[in-house]
């Protein structure tokens, strides 16, 4: 009877232990938790194309973390809107997209804040047309069909073309199609015009017979959105600024070395070189605090998603970015 009383307080030990040794392990997963080694790890949604990848390839952020205690830890995403998802999960503390899925992780609710914005690059974004093309201006391409991700940049530079043109939405034959789909259609003549961005961009102006009707110049900025879990930017704003001051500085080397960062990215993003340098040189790496005018930026956009009934409800874009150090 003894052995079976003490057979039962072990099995009762062992079994709290797990359940002490389960809620840290769940506790530690919301909040850049401590790994084996006690270390705390600063974990970062990235996309191939975009300023982080150059940070991830030149490894500076690392060696800079380490002397804070943190690891660093790299999660890919194809698109925008996952990266958001997870960052709504906790699965990820910072990230990176563009200008849009930002407004739509808001209008659905995200907690998450917008910590600082990338250069404008609207040079190597546009509407593409074949090089035969009788589509000669903006005002040509009513009732055509136009491909371009739904909820995209582009999304936004297309409308704003269309109304610099005196053309509606309800004018023109959308195709919502990715990158990859888009590009197939535009080289089979499935889609008239194309509204895409650097490197797609360039790679189809230099191999698939393309020229660039338009690009954003006066339509859109493009913007990169460097964005953080919300409790996250408020416990860790020193590692924040660490992670700031490295992007600064790897883009400082992007700026500076376009051959070389075209040789880094071609292997990554399955995209020659050449195509990748056309990329390089009409766009600049950087990064910026959020100002009351990008603030205004995305606010107009936000406002032209909503008048096209494409979020659910108006938002302000400065409740995602009040409280942030990063707001000059």
């Amino acid at each position: 009877m003894r052995i079976h009383r003490r057979m039962f307080m072990v099995l009762i030990c062992a079994l709290s232990a797990v359940l002490l040794l389960s809620a840290c392990s769940s506790q530690s997963t919301n909040n850049s938790a401590s790994n084996e080694r006690g270390r705390l790890t600063l974990t970062i949604g990235y996309q191939k194309n975009g300023p982080l990848v150059i940070l991830k390839s030149l490894g500076t952020l690392e060696k800079s973390l380490k002397k804070k205690g943190y690891s660093v830890e790299w999660r890919e995403f194809t698109a925008g809107p996952a990266l958001l998802e997870a960052l709504n999960a906790g699965s990820i503390d910072v990230g990176r997209t563009g200008d849009s899925p930002p407004i739509f992780a808001q209008a659905a609710d995200t907690p998450f804040v917008y910590v600082a914005a990338g250069k404008t690059k609207y040079q190597g974004s546009g509407i593409l047309v074949p090089k035969d093309s009788a589509i000669k201006s903006l005002t040509d391409l009513k009732g055509k069909r136009i491909g371009f991700a739904k909820g995209s940049s582009s999304h936004y530079l297309l409308v704003k073309a269309l109304n610099r043109a005196g053309i509606s939405y309800k004018d023109i034959q959308p195709s919502f199609l990715q990158p990859g789909d888009a590009r197939i259609a535009f080289e089979k003549g499935n889609i008239d015009a194309w509204a895409i961005w650097d490197p797609f961009t360039a790679d189809t102006e230099l191999n698939s017979n393309a020229r660039m009707l338009v690009n954003g110049k006066n339509l859109t900025t493009d913007r990169d959105f460097f964005l953080a879990n919300k409790e996250f930017a408020k416990k860790h704003k020193k590692v924040l600024s660490i992670l700031f001051n490295e992007i600064e500085k790897s883009s400082n080397w992007a700026n500076a070395h376009h051959k070389e960062l075209a040789a880094m990215l071609s292997p990554l993003l399955k995209i020659d070189e050449k195509s990748l340098l056309l990329s390089a040189e009409r766009r600049e790496y950087g990064i910026e605090p959020i100002t009351p005018s990008i603030v205004e930026e995305q606010q107009e956009i936000a406002d032209t998603y909503f008048d096209l009934k494409i979020i659910p409800k108006k938002i302000k874009v400065k409740d995602a970015v009040d409280g942030s150090q990063f707001i000059k």
